[in-house]
């Protein structure tokens, strides 16, 4: 499993080299600095993109090994960040209804999108308690020169995008609480917009909480579900008023990203 894991985490990160790849050499690879792309909605905007690989398929510019997990690779510039877990300990194959624990660490690694070289990589313990212990499932965000990831135990981190030298780091679940931590890990990608980062926690008051993105101060936080849920925040423009999304456990819900306040909320709890 472990094995598996690390070679899917290696066509990950070859399949975004194929992606820099694809353009001619008149055409600009856009960045992908986030979950699902700039707008987060896995749509590329570049043209010039090769309509069909060569026939003997597309170049291999470098391969590199990196660790366990479900994140994706953000790609920024000359920059590709990835966020991983380096196992030391315990069953990777639990079944997918029973929590397992796991001893090792989480890690965010950047490395040279032409060469491959790592040029920083950052490190902290993290045991797992959760199903699937596999390794992180948020793909970092990337914004101006911050790094933000949120780890599968909740540990949310910002890190400086040039050097990997942490800027501020918090755990969602000691300070905003849950009565465990969700079956299958903290899933929801985090969203930057303005000055504000918006992450899921869960809890009484907590479910979404706003952070100033270069401080790591929470600036507000709203709704109250037993568990944070798996669907990341979305921001949207409708009827000209900004909106942020969220989708909890058992509503769906609108709020204003500047201060939380709720615009709307439809039940959507499971039978």
């Amino acid at each position: 499993m472990e094995r598996m894991m690390s070679r899917l985490r290696i066509v990950a990160v070859l399949l975004t080299l194929f992606s820099i790849s694809l353009f001619n050499t008149t055409a600009q690879a856009e960045d992908w600095p986030q979950w699902q792309g700039p707008e987060r909605d896995s749509v590329w905007r570049e043209t010039g993109i090769l309509k069909k690989f060569p026939e003997a398929g597309p170049e291999i510019l470098w391969r590199t090994n990196i660790g366990l997990g479900y994140s994706g690779p953000a790609v920024v510039g000359d920059k590709v960040f990835v966020f991983d877990y380096v196992h030391d300990g315990g069953d990777l194959t639990p079944s997918a209804s029973v929590r397992n624990r796991l001893i090792g660490q989480e890690r965010i690694a950047c490395l040279d999108a032409k060469t491959g070289e790592q040029l920083w990589e950052y490190k902290y313990d993290c045991p797992y308690f959760i199903s699937y212990p596999s390794g992180p499932r948020c793909t970092p965000t990337v914004h101006e020169d911050f790094v933000y990831t949120v780890g599968a135990e909740g540990n949310l981190t910002c890190l400086n995008a040039r050097n990997g030298k942490k800027i501020w780091a918090k755990s969602l679940k000691e300070q905003y609480p849950l009565e465990e931590t969700p079956i299958w890990g903290y899933s929801s990608h985090p969203l930057v917009d303005g000055d504000l980062l918006y992450c899921l926690a869960g809890g009484e008051g907590s479910v979404v909480v706003a952070f100033n993105r270069k401080t790591g101060e929470e600036v507000w936080k709203n709704l109250s579900s037993p568990q944070p849920g798996y669907s990341p925040p979305t921001m949207i423009e409708h009827g000209g008023t900004k909106q942020l999304i969220v989708w909890d456990p058992e509503s769906l819900n609108s709020l204003n990203p500047v201060d939380g306040t709720m615009y709307w909320s439809q039940p959507l709890k499971p039978d």
